[in-house]
């Protein structure tokens, strides 16, 4: 056997290509909005993370420009040695000081930052306590890291405490969730999980990659959201969403921020954001804080839609959030629904098993702040014409 032979063997995509259902690295050729180009034509995006709408946001472009042109395109180095700028610093004193916490560090990717972190904190000796819905970068963090990883149920907190009373006898142990899952668009119970938590002696971490900027009243994320920053240990974000960037930060006490600082290796070994994003991102910063209406508008869209699907018969699963999955179950279907979509010029993200489970394809659909109501009604009238045409809905 040949090393490559798995990948010779690997047809799945060309055929996929060849049938005309391949719905995967689509070249967009223009910014991201609510509106992008692909060969020439234009499309309603439905596809993206950009929930507060800021990649075209003219402070946020301002900002970058101006970082490139005074520190030039890249840092040549990691934070550790000669990678970090008074910018970087003053994002962490920033994001420390909006997520209300002592410290926060900053990674290149949110990626980076769960693989870093959980990766360092967790010893051979500790036990991580994952829920099964956990984003792949948890899930490899928690691969990384030299402890023992214990899952429980999607959400389920009688799950959880189940299998925590089982460790109590473990000094170091740590849970590990999404705050929205990228998937459901559903949010963990955090009342019961830090409750539960606290039961057992066990440190609370929170990805709210999908969270801050959204929850909360001034969009500090899931914790805000349930009024429980207080009960959190650490939170972490990204930048490639609502902030309009690359790269990630966690937020929590000061000796814990250090610790990672000085030991993990996704942060020592890489290299650090480059001006251009850090500039963005800060830029990005400064108006979630000043312009809540954002917020207001983008939950406003929210609503529309999981009720308009929910109203024209589709399963939209236990969404709280702008995510909104239309599932499908079957995959042919959800590939042909996505297809017909894509004619018609909406672009929207079919998944599979197995970033959900067997019978659980859907059709992840997200929404920023700056859709129009206009674009909105054409998506929810695309949908009802294929859905009826697809038997997916009567």
């Amino acid at each position: 056997m040949d090393l490559f032979d798995k990948c010779r063997n690997y047809t799945a995509a060309r055929e996929a290509i060849k049938a005309g259902y391949y719905p995967y690295f689509k070249a967009i050729q223009s910014g991201a909005e609510t509106s992008v180009e692909i060969d020439g034509r234009n499309f309603i995006m439905i596809g993206s993370n950009n929930y507060l709408g800021l990649t075209q946001h003219p402070k946020v472009k301002e900002a970058a420009i101006k970082a490139v042109e005074k520190y030039g395109s890249g840092c040549t180095g990691s934070r550790f040695l000669n990678g970090t700028l008074d910018i970087h610093e003053e994002l962490e004193y920033r994001l420390a000081k909006f997520m209300r916490r002592e410290a926060a560090l900053t990674f290149s990717t949110g990626f980076q930052t769960n693989l870093g972190t959980i990766a360092t904190l967790i010893s051979k000796d500790d036990v991580i306590f994952g829920d099964r819905d956990n984003h792949a970068s948890i899930v490899d963090g928690c691969r990384l890291a030299f402890g023992r990883l214990v899952k429980y149920r999607h959400n389920d907190m009688k799950d959880l405490d189940r299998l925590l009373q089982r460790f109590d006898h473990v000094t170091g142990k740590l849970i590990v969730t999404d705050g929205v899952f990228s998937m459901g668009g559903d949010i963990v119970n955090l009342p019961e999980l830090v409750t539960i938590a606290e039961k057992h002696n066990a440190k609370v971490f929170v990805d709210d990659a999908h969270s801050i900027g959204v929850l909360g009243k001034h969009g500090r994320g899931t914790a805000e959201h349930y009024g429980l920053e207080d009960r959190v240990d650490i939170v972490m974000g990204t930048f490639s969403k609502s902030f309009a960037s690359i790269g990630g930060f966690i937020a929590s006490d000061a000796e814990v921020i250090d610790f990672i600082k000085h030991n993990a290796r996704a942060l020592i070994f890489s290299a650090s954001m480059p001006p251009a994003a850090v500039a963005a991102t800060l830029a990005a910063l400064d108006i979630i804080e000043s312009e809540p209406e954002r917020r207001t508008r983008l939950w406003q869209n929210t609503k529309k839609m999981q009720e308009g699907f929910s109203k024209l018969g589709f399963n939209i699963g236990n969404t709280q959030t702008p995510i909104v999955p239309i599932i499908i179950g079957d995959n042919m279907k959800t590939f042909t629904f996505w297809r017909a979509l894509f004619n018609e010029g909406v672009f929207v993200n079919p998944v599979i098993s197995p970033a959900v489970p067997p019978g659980m394809s859907l059709l992840r659909t997200s929404y920023m702040a700056t859709h129009s109501d206009a674009e909105l009604d054409k998506v929810l009238y695309l949908f009802e014409k294929i859905g009826k045409q697809l038997g997916v809905i009567e």
